[in-house]
């Protein structure tokens, strides 16, 4: 029987294992996946106790038209509910909790902004639309900043924009226009961020969790620890992996690849690197570039042409680099302030962004528990910043430098909380420092990612957040999802093909609702 070897255990390379038996009449045993590190969930992490503090480096937002997402979760049992599918359960808890952000912009007086105008001025729609209606190959190498003047980047909208999705004014320009082209039907609920989509937990707990328990199910093979360090291909025009080599416990070790058997590599990691600090020391900064996952890719872009151009990814961590911070408390107080000081309970708010603050610091409270194991006297709630090498506002040094508790101050003196020194002694604070968080929205142009399935292969796929998917958007579960589908239906030659990317710009009424979004005043 052919067997299928993936590299990473992340969202791309749990979905293709879940791919290869539902759709590829592959058995469980003949799937292996190989994880350099010793747990499993890849970017979508999430760990710790009351007791020590809980940690997540981030947190995946979702919306209706996710249809890989939703087609495979569709097929996972919810863990909470074996008689609901993962998808099932999600769209019932946005039933229950959808958000309705009443606080989305909060100005440099801890005062909410009304954040219902996008702020712009006729040049800037103008920009916006020039944007959008530019063909792709013309952005190559392009920045934002050279697409838009500096107002822009004051407008409501670049405030929202930008932290919803985690963008830096000299991010890709085509990864910009693709998230507008893609998002386009997001925008007249912009402001209340209702049309956005959370799982139940944190996503290890609501997506991992039960996907790993369905693939286990069925004789699916994890392989923690192991950092594969080589592809073998053969000689010759067509692509074709012939076998591969690991390390795992200090020993190299081969595996010959037969007739059949396929390989999918998961290229470059986002949130490779990272580091934690604490409520009283500052994460640091780790730009060794040491992770096998971008390792692998460049040993495998070396060999031939067509397999992408990682060094466009991993090669400029001054511009990929934010923090991202989890609080955990015993004490209700914050939760109680920010549900009147925001006008909405936990997990109805969305997000909170301080728009005048050096961090660009955004900060949202979770519905509670976040954490499937979370005791009901225990909160938890996270924040980013997109500038953390900035000197703070009130703490006068760069977030990277600051311990937990000095960032949790920044927060509150934002807000202005009298009851700031006891928030501060009863919360765990635990920062995360990401070099490559947002690589994936580094200039680029076309071939630097590599196709999901390259040209002339017979057996090897890449995966993920630096594959190749026309018209979908990077950083989103769902460009993971759909780079699973397309290696998998690709290398075994399937009907049954992903479906097409939602192109809301081709329906009359989210076209004239995002104008007279455009126009509010």
């Amino acid at each position: 029987m052919a067997k299928a070897y993936l590299v990473g255990s992340g969202i791309a390379a749990l979905s293709a294992a879940a791919f290869l038996i539902r759709d590829g009449g592959f058995a469980g045993p003949d799937i292996v996946l190989l994880e350099e590190q010793d747990r499993e969930g890849g970017s979508l992490d999430a760990a710790g106790s009351p007791e020590t503090g809980y940690t997540m480096r981030g947190g995946r937002m979702f919306e209706v038209h996710f249809d890989c997402t939703y087609d495979l979760l569709g097929s996972i049992p919810s863990l909470d509910d074996p008689s609901k599918s993962v998808t099932e359960d999600t769209f019932a808890f946005h039933d229950d909790f959808a958000w309705d952000d009443h606080a989305r912009l909060v100005d440099a007086t801890g005062k909410v902004v009304a954040a219902h105008s996008m702020g712009f001025s006729e040049r800037d729609r103008l920009e916006l639309v020039a944007c959008v209606a530019t063909p792709e190959r013309e952005l190559d190498g392009k920045r934002i900043t050279d697409c838009f003047g500096p107002e822009f980047f004051t407008t409501n909208f670049w405030w929202m924009w930008c932290t919803t999705f985690a963008f830096e004014p000299w991010h890709s320009a085509i990864e910009f226009r693709r998230y507008l082209n893609r998002f386009v039907h997001l925008f007249k609920t912009f402001d209340s961020m209702s049309g956005i989509y959370r799982t139940r937990f944190n996503q290890f707990d609501s997506i991992v969790r039960p996907l790993l328990a369905w693939l286990t199910g069925h004789g699916v093979t994890l392989q923690l620890g192991t950092r594969v360090t080589d592809v073998r291909l053969a000689e010759g025009d067509a692509l074709t992996a012939t076998g591969l080599t690991w390390t795992r416990n200090g020993l190299s070790e081969e595996v010959t690849l037969g007739p059949g058997d396929l390989v999918m590599v998961t290229n470059g990691s986002m949130t490779a690197n990272s580091t934690l600090g604490s409520t009283t020391s500052a994460p640091v900064l780790d730009a060794s570039g040491s992770s096998g996952s971008w390792h692998l890719w460049r040993t495998l872009a070396a060999k031939r042409p067509g397999l992408g151009n990682p060094s466009v990814f991993d090669g400029s961590v001054a511009d990929s680099t934010w923090e991202s911070f989890t609080v955990t408390t015993k004490d209700p107080t914050f939760f109680k302030l920010m549900e009147e000081f925001s006008g909405s309970e936990a997990g109805k708010g969305g997000l909170i962004t301080f728009k005048d603050s050096s961090w660009l610091l955004t900060i949202v409270l979770n519905h509670q528990p976040h954490f499937r194991d979370q005791p009901d006297d225990t909160f938890v709630w996270w924040g980013y910043a997109l500038f953390p090498d900035k000197e703070g506002d009130f703490v006068k040094k760069p977030m990277t430098r600051c311990t937990g508790a000095e960032i949790l101050d920044e927060v509150l003196r934002h807000l202005r909380f009298e009851q700031g020194p006891q928030i501060l002694e009863n919360s765990i604070v635990i920062p995360a420092l990401m070099p490559y968080i947002t690589s994936q929205f580094l200039v680029r142009g076309r071939g630097d990612r590599p196709q999901v399935v390259p040209e002339n292969s017979t057996n090897l796929a890449f995966i993920g957040q630096y594959a190749e998917v026309p018209e979908d958007v990077v950083f989103t579960v769902e460009y993971s999802v759909r780079t699973a589908w397309t290696a998998v239906a690709g290398l075994l030659r399937l009907d049954k093909q992903p479906p097409p990317v939602y192109k809301g710009r081709h329906n009359p009424k989210v076209l004239i609702e995002a104008l007279e979004t455009l126009h509010r005043r």
